[in-house]
């Protein structure tokens, strides 16, 4: 489905992103984990376009990213910011119907509609919808733009921390929205996220980047080792499992580090 082919970013003389080679298939979750500056959220906006990578082809289904239009772009890719930004003084029902604007003509239908009030229900937004997004907590604001870009329906969800201001009811509710999308609506759903706990609960493959360039990727198993903990992220950690479900405890900080 997305297919990412030597992707490079550079910002003035910093080079941001190397080399970067990366396959999202449909119906599948891959969650990019590394420290700050890593990278994770700046290959999130060259997907997307909103900045511009060089020395790169990335292709969804088989087209150039390049290529597309803004509008078949919108349809394709929906995209949730790791900041909200400044409040709109919208209600949050008609904030979440943005997500609807690449698909409809000049008035909603009776499918926009539909969707936008299964997306409310799903993620439990109606005792929300009638208030004003610039009176929401960040976190309830996150969980507007998640809700904004599931109505969106795209082939492609692109999720920049999202769950960064939830508390854990919220964070479990959000990623398992993520789940439910790839599953029922076969898209796929690339993540930048902190949290290795999450990220190994829902996702197919972890990709872990450090300094723009990829260390490791797959299942989570092969991904959070001690060594790649310690090179990637300078601690030492225990890591262990309940069942399928990891956890990593760190220990102390590398000496080299």
């Amino acid at each position: 489905m997305l297919t990412i082919s030597g992707l490079r970013y550079r910002h003035g003389n910093r080079l941001i992103l190397d080399n970067i080679d990366l396959q999202v298939g449909a119906g599948e979750i891959v969650c990019l984990v590394g420290p700050n500056g890593a990278g994770k959220s700046t290959l999130l906006k060259c997907v997307n376009r909103i900045l511009s990578s060089q020395h790169t082809g990335m292709t969804l289904d088989g087209a150039n990213l390049q290529d597309m239009s803004r509008r078949d772009l919108a349809r394709a890719v929906a995209y949730v910011p790791q900041h909200t930004g400044s409040a709109m003084s919208l209600r949050v029902a008609d904030m979440i119907a943005l997500g609807r604007a690449p698909h409809r003509s000049w008035n909603s239908s009776e499918q926009d509609r539909r969707i936008v009030l299964d997306v409310i229900e799903r993620l439990k937004l109606h005792t929300l919808a009638l208030r004003s997004y610039d009176e929401l907590s960040g976190g309830e604001r996150q969980r507007v733009l998640l809700a904004r870009a599931l109505v969106q329906q795209g082939r492609l969800l692109l999720l920049d921390e999202p769950t960064s201001d939830l508390d854990l009811h919220h964070q479990l509710e959000a990623m398992s929205a993520a789940r439910e999308i790839a599953d029922i609506q076969c898209s796929g759903v690339l993540i930048a996220i902190h949290d290795l706990g999450l990220a190994s609960r829902f996702a197919d493959r972890l990709v872990m980047l450090k300094e723009g360039r990829i260390v490791a990727q797959g299942h989570w198993r092969e991904v959070l080792t001690p060594q790649h903990i310690e090179a990637v992220y300078g601690v030492s950690a225990r890591i262990g499992s309940d069942g399928d479900i990891p956890y990593v405890i760190p220990l102390r900080a590398s000496t080299e580090s």
